[in-house]
């Protein structure tokens, strides 16, 4: 049976002594600022790299800003990991997970490029898609000026980026290109239904909550329709061999965890090169709480290293 982490409950116990009002009882601007406030507060202090740049690039209807992480002593057209960030698409950004993006830059070797997609309700489904779609064409076809290795860009996000990062693998392979050389999906939301078991059994009291979960869906679709839509949720899409390999991390207390899990097992099942590991006392989000957390560390440095080694930097 499983147990939550001691860790973990006593981060789940300050965060409801804290008295915080409920993201999905704030407009999507308020929510925004104390999600990043909530974050800051739980991250991994910031790890060095050699150097951290912001760079515009165009998007399919607007300019996508790129955070662009480089590892002290890189090797010579190193890899890259094209990160997507979590929020449920209506919130987090760049700041919320620059601990995350560092710390994997870092470890890895890889040079890390994090991706301010527009985000809900301002901009809803499929904008997120498109910008994350745009991006990743636009870091192969640069690669030589970015100075990585075109042939081993790999794309990677937590929840709602893990979500975008599934979708962007499937949207590349079904179009011939651009070629993705590994996924990286961290508790990634693959089931707009909300469906699997998980979601009932811990709809209440481990942070991702079902009315917050429906306050993302509902901010970032159009219609119910939508929640079908493989580009929304792609473990409902059909899943063919030579999709990219891919890490799939779920936690024990999330009520994502089934619908990751199924997404693994749906690789996997499809000859992808799969590996999934459940972190069982964990809660969502819990990879970005590496200042509390030490299970949130552990799960960052196997990461890297997975993500390394996949890619030949080790």
């Amino acid at each position: 049976m499983r147990q939550l982490d001691p860790q973990a409950k006593i981060l789940i116990e300050k965060a409801e002594a804290a008295g915080n009002p409920e993201l999905y009882d704030l407009e999507p601007r308020a929510a925004r600022e104390l999600f990043l406030d909530l974050v800051k507060a739980v991250s991994v202090d910031p790890v060095e790299v050699d150097s951290v740049i912001d760079q515009g690039i165009p998007g399919p209807i607007e300019d996508i800003t790129l955070r662009i992480y480089r590892p002290i002593g890189a090797k010579k057209n190193p890899p890259a990991l094209i990160y997507f960030h979590g929020g449920g698409w209506v919130v987090g950004g760049l700041d919320s997970h620059d601990g995350i993006c560092r710390w994997l830059c870092a470890r890895s070797g890889c040079v890390l490029i994090s991706t301010d997609y527009r985000m809900a309700p301002e901009h809803k489904f499929p904008a997120a898609v498109e910008d994350c779609l745009a991006t990743t064409k636009w870091v192969v076809s640069n690669a030589a000026g970015l100075g990585i290795d075109g042939t081993r860009v790999a794309v990677g996000g937590d929840s709602a980026g893990g979500n975008l990062a599934a979708v962007v693998s499937q949207l590349a392979h079904q179009s011939g290109g651009p070629a993705i050389a590994y996924q990286l999906l961290i508790y990634p939301a693959t089931d707009m239904t909300m469906s699997e078991p998980s979601h009932q059994e811990l709809a209440q009291g481990y942070r991702l909550t079902k009315p917050l979960m429906e306050w993302f869906v509902n901010h970032y679709l159009n219609t119910d329709s939508e929640r079908t839509d493989p580009k929304a949720s792609p473990l409902l899409n059909d899943i063919s061999c030579g999709l990219p390999p891919a890490l799939v991390i779920t936690a024990g207390f999330d009520p994502l965890r089934d619908e990751g899990i199924g997404y693994a097992d749906k690789l996997s099942a499809a000859g992808v090169e799969t590996t999934h590991i459940c972190y069982d006392g964990m809660i969502h989000g819990f990879f970005g709480m590496g200042g509390w957390l030490d299970k949130s560390r552990d799960a960052l440095d196997y990461a890297a290293r997975h993500l390394a080694e996949t890619l030949g930097e080790r």
